[in-house]
């Protein structure tokens, strides 16, 4: 099981669609729909060794470090990693990388950094100097051992749809694995229908030609991770259905800050999404939530496996506004499946393998955007 573990609330980042978001004035009626608990402390405040006894029961578990910025709690990360034997990853905005010794992040296996593309782009998102900081310091933990996977973790936002550019500029600057999620239906605020149909219009273009140039370079020999292709190539190779492809609710879960236990990392404060406690839990008997409503209902499930559980149940965007983000699904499962002859040819011609669409599952990437 993956574990999603809370080391802080807080954050050295206002990015413009987290930070200034929430901070923006609007009544999204969550609280008519859920119940909402927010006692847990802005600090991990678990007894290391509980949370040590809580992981031996699970002969499989992995711990993702996160937030927050997890890096604000380099002791605690330290701390963690001297006294609990497990695989770890991380999701980090990146900034802080250069100020944890080496012995403890070339013990991280997995990276995943915050980055939206080239400098303009991410420093416009992030804050003035966030790209040269998050590239100087992956440069600095490379010099430093580090050969881990870094994911260049992309956030697009509806001003910028023009993802083929900036994965690109990714790819080009080193990173050989991206992912990338739509800053879509998550605020019940931003939706703007002229402004979204041209969004996904735009958006729907730029994934034909990252289509287009990856199958380019796979007659190279060449496969670059990108997450929301490989995962539905995978399954489309493998004649494989999916649940929800990031694990929350079934294969993953949060651990907060007092040792509560959630189905996804941002439904941490509420409870109708608490399955435990690593005090009183076991692993094996933790309470699967799945995707429900027009996900349950939809002939793509198989392949998209629900997009996002807060999303789902959430629903903040009106029918036709999820109607487009689904559509823009339908659009990327669609466009993968007319290569798939030509990714099964160059399988053949033994070119690339078909194992080298395999990847981890459920660490952190969601994979459909």
């Amino acid at each position: 099981m993956y574990y999603h573990i809370l080391l802080t609330e807080l954050c050295n980042s206002e990015c413009r669609y987290c930070y200034k978001k929430s901070l923006e004035e609007f009544d999204n009626d969550l609280d008519k729909k859920f119940e909402f608990d927010f006692s847990s402390p802005a600090k991990f405040e678990v007894d290391i060794k509980k949370l040590k006894e809580f992981l031996k029961k699970d002969k499989d578990s992995v711990l993702i470090f996160y937030g927050g910025e997890p890096l604000l709690e380099i002791e605690k990360i330290k701390e963690i990693i001297d006294e609990i034997n497990v695989p770890f990853r991380m999701q980090t905005n990146g900034k802080l990388l250069d100020k944890i010794p080496s012995s403890y992040i070339n013990k991280i296996d997995k990276i995943l950094i915050s980055i939206d593309g080239d400098e303009k782009r991410t420093d416009f998102n992030r804050g003035d100097g966030a790209y040269k900081k998050v590239m100087d310091n992956i440069k600095f933990i490379k010099n430093n051992g580090y050969n881990g996977e870094i994911i260049a973790r992309m956030t697009i936002s509806q001003d910028f749809p023009d993802i083929y550019e900036q994965v690109l500029n990714l790819i080009n600057s080193g990173f050989t694995s991206v992912h990338w999620q739509i800053d879509a239906g998550f605020y019940k605020f931003d939706f703007h229908e002229d402004k979204i149909k041209k969004f996904f219009e735009d958006y729907n273009k730029s994934i034909k030609k990252i289509i287009d140039y990856w199958i380019n370079e796979m007659k190279k020999g060449r496969i670059i991770k990108l997450y929301p292709f490989l995962g539905i190539v995978e399954s489309l190779l493998k004649n494989k259905s999916t649940k929800l492809r990031c694990g929350a609710g079934h294969s993953g879960y949060a651990i907060t800050t007092d040792g509560k236990i959630t189905s996804c990392p941002i439904m941490n404060c509420i409870k109708d999404f608490y399955v435990g406690n690593i005090e009183t839990s076991n692993p094996a008997e933790l309470k699967k939530i799945y995707v429900s409503g027009r996900c349950e209902k939809c002939s793509y499930l198989d392949l998209c496996g629900g997009r996002c559980l807060y999303w789902n149940k959430a629903e903040l965007w009106p029918e036709k506004g999820n109607d487009l983000i689904c559509k823009s699904i339908i659009f990327l499962i669609e466009e993968l499946k007319k290569k798939i002859p030509e990714i099964k040819e160059l399988i053949n011609k033994k070119i690339i393998n078909l194992s080298d669409f395999e990847y981890e599952k459920y660490f952190g990437p969601e994979i459909i955007p």
